[in-house]
């Protein structure tokens, strides 16, 4: 078997933090309290404007970016979740056009993860 490329992100997998799994069953009254909470802040950093962007009724040439992406003109959630988005869609394309060899393995899942948000981290930038 030869060289897969996603063994070049495993030093850095490591160090990039995740989520782990629950201990216990979270209840559905639980996700719905967490889902609106973490919903009325994503509303609220809609609306509040950054420093020192000036606002203006002119046309958008990027509205239909900004709605796809879940963004608005000039505000804390500017970049949207389009880095989140474009690193998932070039690893799924990458893998899909077998450029990246992905194992059905569990270990080979987390490396594809991992490598995922390798990629996300470069594209914020």
């Amino acid at each position: 078997m030869g060289f897969k490329v996603l063994e070049m992100v495993r030093p850095f997998v490591s160090i990039i933090p995740e989520v782990s799994k629950p201990e216990r069953k979270i209840q559905f009254r639980e996700k719905v309290l967490w889902t609106a909470i973490t919903l009325f802040i994503f509303l609220v950093c809609c609306q509040i404007p950054l420093f020192g962007i000036m606002s203006s009724d002119s046309a958008d040439p990027f509205y239909w970016i900004r709605v796809i992406m879940a963004s608005n003109r000039g505000t804390l959630m500017e970049l949207g979740i389009s880095p989140i988005v474009t690193s998932g869609l070039i690893m799924q394309l990458l893998a899909g056009a077998k450029i990246l060899e992905v194992g059905d393995t569990p270990k080979d899942r987390a490396l594809f993860n991992g490598a995922q948000k390798c990629v996300f981290c470069v594209v914020q930038q």
